[in-house]
């Protein structure tokens, strides 16, 4: 997956920059001190920012986390409640290098914004049920910086060029990106799932020290795709620092008592996930009724994973042996000569396996309007604005983080047994983070009970059947029918009633019921409902189309082109990087 990842960050880099401008250092920011005595710096975000509501307040700004690394924060009070009683939830995106901004302006914030750059709001914005801190991490991720420069992307490979000074000679004008970066040195960020957890948990203090009232003793923690990494080993070293707290060695510290862990579509375990391409697109197949292979592609699938010296005996060499080039390169081999298929082939959305590239849903409008010089001072950045980090990409790509299953399955168990509520929820129509993969990783973690639970419909108040969950006490693996990778946008009713049920530890099903250890949902052991193939799409969208989250398919507009006269290649490919 890492080497689609470094394809994909191109575009989205130079996507992202066409409006980047040379941005001026805040002066307006408020200063100070977290738990740790880490320098907190921030500002009350002006309503009709993103929040429309003016009783809902909204602050962004920065964790000083160390030396020259300054990590990005957007909070929300909780709608609707009392926001010093109301739980707090923290967002993060994947990637990795991916920025949170995703979450909030595609997802699940509180606002989005429409083709021609006005806020809109989110009905469904997951700030109805809780206080949603969204965070750009590691360093160098979205708004998050580490020395502010000068400089301009280059176009054709997507690194960030340094310039002498805030002008834009001639060379670089032509690319439209000349502006504000972060210092691009790889040293300046993390290059692991491990390393980029400390400084997420300083984050968590410093924003906690800063905002007590509305830190509660337990909070929920939620995230996407890199996420499948990110979450269970960023909150088990959580755990980890929580114990040192308690025994006195980390004074100054808060206790952060972790509550609940969700997390959508995740990439945790590279041996099953590679797997399960071929899972999706030949046997068995996905539920869209929709085998887009030929037989020549189908056995050179099925060659280049379990050939001798592919991809599965790669990928297992390097769990084995556990070093960074020999980790690098089985990721580099299975992301190019496995997942890359799909799109040498198919030139389908890897993120909604729906829909052909390029793919306008989710919206990307909010990109530009972050880049605007009034939103930018509005929140206080130091920075342009890009989805992704081309130097965070390609620093977990030294290590192969991506190829490695870490700890995330072993994690995942150990706050299952913390007493966590864990929830796996995954769109079914994704190809790059499927459901089958995640459903092999749900029963591979061996959560007590989890084995004989069986599925049952999830009920919502449309009455509509949006998917099925199979729960064993307070973990559950969710299938969402008729969504992408970011379910949220897809189906954002589903996934505000599963975020409430989840946070509020009733069951995922109907959330009328506290969940005990022995609760446990009774139905089949497999999730069988097929939708068919009613909603793929077999001709290009127009840029501008609009998704209609009732019927799971675009808005009818007459413009759209037959892929037979244009079929994009992958350097078309739209990114969206979230995973």
């Amino acid at each position: 997956m890492a080497a689609l990842l470094r394809a994909g960050l191109l575009l989205s880099i130079v996507l992202s920059f066409t409006s980047a401008q040379f941005v001026p250092a805040p002066t307006d920011l408020i200063s100070t001190t977290g738990y740790l005595n880490l320098s907190v710096r921030y500002k009350e975000v002006p309503t009709g920012i993103c929040e429309l509501d003016p009783n809902v307040k909204s602050y962004s700004g920065y964790v000083d986390v160390d030396e020259n690394q300054h990590i990005f924060f957007w909070f929300f009070e909780a709608r609707n409640q009392d926001p010093s009683t109301a739980p707090l939830t923290t967002w993060i995106n994947g990637g990795p290098g991916s920025s949170s901004m995703i979450g909030l302006f595609q997802e699940l914030g509180p606002c989005g914004i429409d083709i021609d750059g006005n806020v809109i709001n989110n009905p469904y914005s997951w700030s109805n049920a809780s206080n949603m801190l969204f965070i750009d991490e590691p360093t160098q991720v979205g708004f998050s910086y580490s020395i502010p420069v000068p400089g301009y992307v280059n176009d054709q490979s997507g690194d960030i060029i340094v310039l002498p000074n805030a002008t834009c000679p001639g060379y670089a004008a032509s690319t439209g990106s000349c502006g504000t970066y972060s210092y691009p040195n790889e040293t300046l960020t993390a290059n692991s799932t491990d390393a980029a957890a400390p400084n997420f948990w300083k984050t968590l203090q410093g924003f906690m020290g800063a905002f007590p009232q509305y830190s509660r003793k337990e909070y929920h923690f939620a995230t996407e795709s890199y996420g499948g990494h990110y979450g269970p080993v960023f909150n088990e070293y959580t755990e980890s620092q929580n114990a040192f707290i308690r025994n006195g060695s980390l004074p100054g510290a808060h206790l952060i008592s972790l509550a609940t862990v969700l997390i959508g579509n995740g990439w945790y375990d590279p041996l099953i996930q590679y797997q399960a391409y071929y899972n999706f697109t030949v046997f068995p197949g996905n539920t869209y009724d929709y085998l887009p292979f030929n037989s020549s592609s189908e056995d050179q699938m099925f060659n280049n994973l379990y050939g001798p010296g592919n991809c599965v005996d790669q990928i297992r060499d390097c769990a084995i042996r556990g070093i960074n080039e020999i980790c690098s390169a089985a990721d580099n081999f299975c992301a190019n000569e496995v997942e890359n298929l799909y799109d040498v082939y198919l030139h389908r959305d890897e993120y909604d396996f729906r829909e052909l590239q390029p793919d306008p849903f989710p919206y990307s409008f909010y990109v530009d309007y972050l880049n605007t010089p009034a939103v930018q001072a509005a929140i206080g950045a130091y920075q342009n604005f890009s989805e992704s980090s081309n130097a965070v990409g390609t620093a977990f790509g030294t290590t192969g983080d991506d190829g490695r299953e870490v700890s995330t399955v072993q994690d995942m168990l150990k706050l299952i047994n913390q007493n966590v509520t864990v929830m796996m929820y995954t769109g079914d129509a994704d190809y790059n983070c499927n459901w089958f993969g995640g459903e092999a990783v749900s029963n591979e973690i061996g959560a007590p009970g989890f084995s004989t639970a069986g599925y049952t419909n999830i009920s919502t108040p449309d009455s509509v059947v949006h998917g099925q969950v199979k729960q064993s006490g307070a973990f559950s693996f969710v299938r969402i029918y008729e969504s992408g990778h970011e379910v949220p946008f897809y189906q954002p009713l589903a996934s505000l009633a599963i975020f409430e049920r989840a946070i509020s530890r009733t069951d995922i099903a109907t959330g009328k019921r506290n969940v005990t250890g022995s609760y446990k949902t009774r139905g089949s052991l497999k999730s069988t409902y097929r939708e068919g193939n009613t909603t793929v799409q077999f001709s290009v969208l127009d840029a501008d189309a609009t998704y209609n989250t009732t019927t799971n398919r675009p808005n009818p507009m007459g413009n759209e082109t037959s892929v037979e006269r244009r079929a994009p290649g992958h350097a078309q490919k739209r990114f969206k990087p979230s995973w």
